[in-house]
């Protein structure tokens, strides 16, 4: 890469910022406007520097692109799922970046009906994504959402799927969010804030009408909640949900009474935490009740659904977390985690013996995947490791025999995952805490320290990174990279109290477990501070903005994707989407505790002059979830202080937003970017 260009930097222009009598001065606090001229100038410079110090890499870029490409079946197809008489099929076909959905009545082999093209609907648009697609009862009618900007605001329309007629009514700045009632001409919807995207009201539309006349369900007042509709697997009920971090609160009305009213099941109660079920005559309950940190399964009959009605079913386990349930005729499915691994739990209603589906790895991934059927005995879930391809089964759930539907397939010829070897360390936190390390690497690697390494980590909002398998990682493992997913505390990867450890005034466990795998990596000698690279994106952007602060020296390189970094000023924004419901997991920084903590750790405010690894930051302009000016706003703060020489770079996707490229094969472009960052720090040209 060139070393004489100058990279560009950012005016300075002092914003005072005062809080609880603190004063912050925000130098580049003007770049918070996407409407600025000058601001659009400066993401396209920093741009333009990325692309220049890049582009004696842009070759390999796109032989990275073509290689991950290449082993990916670009005429795939889901294994066909069978709802309401008729088999639902998502298939892409070869040069296409965007899945065709379609269907077929009674048989696998009837004639193919196409629901939605995706690329077709995609032309013209450098962003497309589809969503909210719900089909009436009578399987006649599809209401359905696009979005174009990639703002995640979508607009609904519907598709008469007899004559293909899409008609004119349409629902603006909808959620992806719909769903039918039984009576086939209403739909029940969701709508968000315009500021802050918060979703926070379900109208009802009668087909055939204007959207400006559809009435208000419901409406959320509180901001720190974000509501949903859904209907459920009985088809019997619809389901309004209102959620926040710790705290849920249901309405369900009768799917064949739309004009009725909704009745709240169970009031809100601050930390209480529930999700409902229905089968046959009651309701089931997966709950925190009565300090029930790792929740328990309860039973109410259908009319009384307040907690003083719930019996218990399954009591609390302090080692067991339960997830999630399906219920079927004859079967009651549990999916349940221990010990950092995902378990799947069949119990027959009649009691006739309980068992758990076998797995033996200790780097896997395993959940129930679309059971919309009540009367089988067929369960389908889906499994995959680090070293094995995704597959999706059906389990017989009384005979015990499986039946693999699909594997993944790796093409080109050359994957055996037989040449790679998968394996779970254990690293030692500074408070005495064991954390596991899911690893993956190829079996002739020797621990000398001088392997390659990246580490990635999430670390918030109780999201578990399982092991999981990827075609494109191969590019780097069979370059002699290995692949470690952290499983630090903010995750619930081992249960309700993983996630209570690594949030609020604990934060900071989640920065210290990652660094303290990194260095226990090191002393294993998986690898070394010269070879050891830390990747994270959204809430583990703010992971490495944190831990390039606090431990620069043992990372030779970062990659942080749509980074959440600027914590204190976001938090203090309530117009800027997500924050007010932000407060149970980062804390009210309206309150000086609160406050002062966020500002300990926040990345953008703790900046300081010192030396920084080789760093590559990515950013959509129209991010919903991130605000792009936290990474740019990072980026040149960094660039005026920092006491090194390496690389930095900002690479803004000026059409996308936090997901990045909508296309399929694009977003592989993305990834070949990030790669080549990698594969250059370590002299690897080819």
């Amino acid at each position: 890469m060139p070393d004489k260009i100058l990279p560009p930097v950012a005016a300075k222009k002092p914003h005072r910022l005062e809080k609880h009598g603190d004063v912050r001065i925000d130098d580049y606090y003007w770049l918070n406007d996407r409407e600025n001229p000058e601001v659009i100038d400066y993401l396209n410079k920093e741009n333009d520097y990325y692309r220049e110090m890049t582009k004696d890499t842009v070759g390999f870029q796109e032989n990275l692109f073509l290689e991950m490409k290449a082993r990916i079946k670009e005429d795939d197809e889901s294994v066909p799922y069978f709802y309401n008489q008729y088999w639902y099929i998502t298939r892409f076909e070869t040069g296409k970046d965007y899945p065709i959905y379609s269907r077929k009545k009674g048989s696998l082999d009837a004639p193919e009906e196409i629901l939605f093209d995706c690329n077709e609907m995609a032309k013209g648009h450098s962003f497309f994504q589809l969503g909210g697609v719900s089909i009436s009862p009578d399987n006649q009618l599809a209401v359905f959402g696009t979005d174009i900007v990639g703002r995640r605001i979508y607009t609904l329309r519907f598709k008469n799927l007899i004559t293909g007629e899409i008609f004119s009514e349409e629902i603006e700045n909808a959620a992806p969010n719909c769903v039918w009632a039984n009576d086939n001409k209403t739909v029940f919807y969701t709508r968000q804030d315009k500021k802050t995207l918060r979703s926070d009201t379900i109208y009802k539309h009668k087909i055939g009408s204007d959207a400006k006349d559809d009435v208000v369900v419901f409406y959320e007042k509180d901001d720190t909640f974000h509501i949903s509709v859904s209907k459920e697997k009985s088809r019997k009920y619809l389901v309004i949900a209102s959620m926040s971090t710790m705290t849920s609160e249901f309405r369900i009305l009768s799917a064949d009474e739309p004009d009725g009213e909704f009745r709240v099941f169970q009031k809100r109660v601050r930390g209480l935490e529930y999700s409902i079920s229905h089968f046959e005559d009651a309701f089931y309950i997966l709950t925190n009740k009565d300090e029930a940190t790792n929740f328990k399964l309860m039973k109410t009959s259908l009319d009384k659904t307040g907690m003083e009605h719930w019996t218990e079913l399954i009591p609390h386990s302090e080692d067991v977390l339960l997830e999630s349930v399906d219920m079927f005729r004859d079967y009651l499915v549990i999916e349940e985690r221990s010990n950092g691994l995902n378990k799947i739990h069949i119990k027959p209603w009649n009691g006739e013996g309980d068992y758990y589906l076998p797995f033996e790895s200790e780097t896997y991934t395993a959940f129930t995947t679309t059971n919309p059927d009540f009367n089988t005995e067929i369960l389908r879930y889906a499994y995959q490791s680090l070293t094995t391809p995704s597959s999706v089964i059906d389990f017989n759930m009384k005979t015990k025999e499986k039946t693999v539907l699909k594997e993944q397939e790796v093409l080109g010829g050359k994957f055996n995952k037989d040449n790679y070897k998968e394996e779970r360390i254990w690293a030692t936190a500074q408070d005495g805490t064991k954390i596991p390390v899911s690893m993956v690497y190829r079996k002739e690697l020797k621990q000398n320290g001088n392997n390659p390494l990246l580490q990635y980590a999430y670390g918030s909002y109780g999201s578990s990174m399982d092991a999981h398998f990827s075609s494109t990682r191969l590019s780097l493992l069979d370059r002699g990279f290995i692949y470690a997913i952290a499983h630090i505390r903010g995750g619930e990867d081992l249960g309700r109290n993983w996630y209570e450890d690594g949030k609020l005034l604990k934060k900071k466990n989640t920065f210290t477990d990652f660094i303290d795998c990194s260095r226990y990596l090191i002393q294993k000698g998986y690898t070394s501070p010269q070879h050891l690279y830390a990747e994270g994106g959204s809430a583990g952007g703010l992971l490495m903005g944190a831990v390039v602060n606090m431990a620069p020296e043992l990372y030779h390189g970062v990659i942080a994707q749509v980074p959440f970094v600027d914590v204190v000023t976001t938090m203090l924004d309530e117009d800027i989407p997500l924050t007010t419901g932000e407060y149970d997991e980062w804390g009210n920084p309206n309150e000086k505790e609160y406050y002062d903590y966020m500002k300990s750790y926040s990345p953008y405010d703790n900046v300081k002059k010192q030396d920084y690894p080789n760093m590559y930051i990515s950013t959509g302009l129209h991010d919903s979830q991130v605000q792009y000016w936290e990474p740019a706003k990072w980026i040149a703060k960094l660039r005026s202080v920092k006491t090194d020489g390496n690389l930095l770079f900002l690479d803004t996707n000026m059409d996308a937003g936090h997901g990045g490229a909508s296309g399929r094969f694009e977003a592989l472009k993305e990834l070949a970017r990030e790669f080549s960052f990698l594969l250059h720090l370590e002299k690897i040209k080819s």
